[in-house]
């Protein structure tokens, strides 16, 4: 009973909030137009073209697709007479679906959690089953799901501290949202113990492995990763800081001014996470004096540019190719840090900053193998031009560029991680085979 009384007041608040998350993606689209389009999507109503009765796999953004790549392959591999939808949320996760997928999926955004816009989804596409991933606890689209009787399943699942915390205020209706799930399979011991700490069913719950460890190079990459080598003069020293947020750039362009004393032909490959902070990524660069060539000029990086500023979609791994060493954006304040596994998956040395909470175990096998670099000045999250995490950030990108023997050691160390946790995209597959 109390869970039903959640779950109303849950649905009668987010039905408050849809006039204001409405004005909220008009207020976005100022800087990004994609999230004024397709609206109708996020209200439930579906394109007439979608065919009904298959399976819809939800990736929130760019960085879950890019994780269920292989999961995805594999789906259309053993279905192919089955009908495949990936949703995600954001626009950039949209772009992602079709440069990864192209035709062989159907692609809509998942609606906002509210009933009659779920209720309008699920009776357009009518989906024997239902993939989530990591924390989307969705509790409105998972009951109407569960009630009609849609086979759901969860994986990679991830719950950090703090989403723990936050979770625990809400354990009436968050535990049998999770108990919804016919399998939740978590990336690690850590997330298992978690969920079941949070009220979720043992008999539900297994490790299954993280999903994010099954990356591979395609051709498609490396005729990529050629394309982008034509543009950076051969054998100059490349540091690639990727998926920025803001904030990120001043520490990178800070410590690569220090570093410009004793690598002056360095060259600062930005990667900003968001499409929407490419102008203004590109205005800071600038002011701090430096020389900016932006991808989407299609330009050189001639020897007087300094910084390369990476303002395409989908170019992220094949860059990672290209560097001497990457750091990873998100790294240095509250956001917890991306997946420091796609420059991994090339043997290249890694630093990160002191957050790195999205990645807790991920951190600890590649630190127990010594295939990461992390920093350990963590000063003020807010403070963008913290100069003790800046001088270790020079220190260590310096003393990486200084030996091309702790290149190599930091690269393989790195890889061989890798290497040795592919598999869950293979063990979600068959669970959800079990399910339909």
């Amino acid at each position: 009973m109390r869970y039903q009384f959640s779950l109303m007041l849950y649905r009668l608040f987010f039905l408050c909030l849809l006039p204001i998350t409405w004005l909220l993606l008009q207020l976005r689209s100022i800087k990004q137009k994609a999230y004024r389009q397709r609206l109708s999507e996020r209200f439930g109503f579906m394109p007439r073209q979608l065919q009904s009765g298959g399976i819809i796999v939800h990736a929130a953004s760019v960085g879950e697709v890019i994780a269920l790549k292989s999961f995805v392959n594999q789906l259309l591999a053993a279905k192919p007479k089955t009908v495949i939808t990936v949703t995600t949320f954001t626009p950039t996760g949209s772009e992602q679906v079709s440069k990864l997928f192209g035709d062989r999926v159907q692609h809509c955004y998942l609606p906002l959690d509210s009933t009659l816009c779920v209720a309008s989804f699920l009776n357009r596409l009518k989906p024997k089953a239902m993939v989530f991933m990591e924390t989307e606890l969705w509790p409105n689209l998972i009951a109407q799901a569960r009630d009609r009787g849609i086979k759901l399943l969860l994986i990679n699942g991830r719950l950090s501290k703090k989403s723990m915390d936050s979770y625990r205020k809400l354990s009436w209706l968050i535990a049998p949202t999770i108990n919804s799930f016919e399998k939740v399979l978590c990336q690690s011991q850590v997330n298992y113990d978690n969920f079941l700490a949070l009220g979720a069913d043992v008999a539900r719950c297994k490790v299954s492995g993280n999903v994010k460890f099954d990356i591979s190079v395609n051709q498609e990459v490396k005729n990529k990763q050629q394309e982008l080598s034509q543009f950076i003069e051969e054998n100059r020293l490349t540091w690639v800081v990727a998926s920025t947020h803001k904030g990120d750039e001043y520490i990178a362009l800070n410590a690569f001014a220090t570093l410009l004393k004793s690598f002056p032909q360095l060259l600062l490959v930005i990667v900003p996470r968001h499409p929407e902070r490419f102008n203004d990524v590109a205005t800071l660069c600038e002011e701090h004096g430096y020389a900016v060539t932006r991808r989407s000029n299609n330009e050189k990086v001639t020897s007087n540019k300094q910084v390369w500023l990476l303002d395409t979609l989908g170019e992220l791994l094949p860059t990672c190719a290209l560097a001497s060493v990457v750091t990873m954006g998100g790294s240095f304040s509250e956001i917890g840090g991306h997946n420091p596994l796609e420059p991994a998956l090339f043997k290249k040395p890694i630093v990160v900053g002191p957050n790195m909470n999205n990645f807790i175990e991920v951190m600890q096998q590649l630190a127990a193998e010594q295939g990461i670099v992390q920093l350990n000045e963590e000063g003020d999250a807010d403070d963008t031009n913290n100069e003790k995490v800046t001088n270790e950030l020079a220190r260590e990108i310096e003393a990486i560029l200084l030996s091309a023997e702790t290149q190599q050691t930091l690269g393989e160390n790195a890889y061989r991680v890798v290497m040795q946790n592919q598999g869950a995209s293979t063990r979600s597959l068959k669970q959800l085979i079990k399910l339909i």
